[in-house]
């Protein structure tokens, strides 16, 4: 993995760059498999088992078994990937963003269709900012 990146402290955001996709590459490989029924049965029937076929970190592997949202993107997941176990769950992109913003859906929704998240106080908190 590389230094410091100038986007590194952007508030409440991880940055999915070629670091993190080779970080999560085993993690977001689980996550997209989990678009074929097949699959969803097997991990269905016997979770453990299944993403043990994955060579994931004992992190990667605890925040996919507990649905740990942020904690995966951490961890190198791509929202995209990881939002595929989500629907394992019965959790769609609009609930999973409220969860993971601690928003709630409908709060999340209505923030959306405002505009968004305001840029106020959601830039670089470093010295980085000027750069």
């Amino acid at each position: 993995m590389t230094d410091k990146k100038f986007y590194d402290d952007i508030p409440g955001t991880v940055v999915f760059d070629s670091d993190q996709a080779t970080k999560g590459y085993h993690l977001n490989q689980f996550c997209i498999s989990l678009r074929l029924q097949a699959n969803r049965d097997a991990y269905k029937a016997d979770p453990e088992n299944y993403i043990d076929q994955f060579p994931m970190t004992p992190e990667q592997r605890e925040a996919a078994l507990n649905q740990q949202w942020n904690r995966l993107l951490e961890l190198g997941g791509n929202i995209y990937y990881t939002s595929k176990l989500g629907a394992f769950h019965g959790i769609n992109f609009q609930e999973l963003a409220g969860l993971m913003t601690g928003m709630g859906s409908t709060a999340y929704r209505e923030m959306m269709i405002s505009g968004g998240r305001s840029i106020e106080g959601n830039r670089y908190a470093s010295e980085w900012k000027d750069k």
